[in-house]
Order: C-alpha cells, then sequence, then structure tokens
C-alpha cells in the first residue's frame, strides 16, 4: 500500500481508468462475436450490419485511449477477414 500522497491519488486514478476501459474491451468482444456468430449463421446482411458496429466500436476504443491505433487497425482487419471466410465469399 502507498503511503504518499500523489501515489494514493494515482492509484485512485488508474482504478478509474481501469473500469472504464474494461467497459471499451469488453463491448469490444462483444460487438466482434455477434459479428462472427451472424457471419456463421450465414446471414450477409445481419453479418455486415454487425461487422460495421464492431468496427465502430473498436474505432471509439482508440479515440479513447484503450487502443493503439495499429492494434485497432489489426484487429479490424482480421475480424473482416474472417466474416467474409465464413461467408464464402
Amino acid at each position: 500500500m502507498a503511503n504518499i500522497k500523489s501515489q494514493i491519488k494515482r492509484n485512485r486514478q488508474s482504478e478509474k481508468a481501469r473500469l472504464r476501459n474494461k467497459t471499451v474491451r469488453s463491448e469490444i468482444r462483444t460487438r466482434s462475436k455477434s459479428a462472427l456468430e451472424a457471419a456463421q449463421a450465414g446471414d450477409p446482411a445481419a453479418a455486415a450490419e454487425a461487422l460495421k458496429l464492431a468496427q465502430a466500436r473498436i474505432d471509439v476504443a482508440v479515440t479513447r485511449g484503450v487502443l493503439h491505433a495499429k492494434t485497432a487497425a489489426r484487429r479490424k482487419s482480421k475480424l473482416t477477414k474472417q466474416v467474409r471466410t465464413l461467408l464464402g465469399s
């Protein structure tokens, strides 16, 4: 346990940030999973919409500083490739 005032404050701030980031990361995983499930079901329209939402959430994570820009680009690319493979196009 820290006993320096500034470090105690920093720990409080870090915990708040961790909880905010946790919700953003969780939503990215949820949206990605739903996009893959829609593609697996064979519904191109639903898969395209779910993919669009997932990519938007990944972009939000970058603006909020949760993900690095290149990490986000890699994840979007990988997700798009997986959805297209499952749809067979």
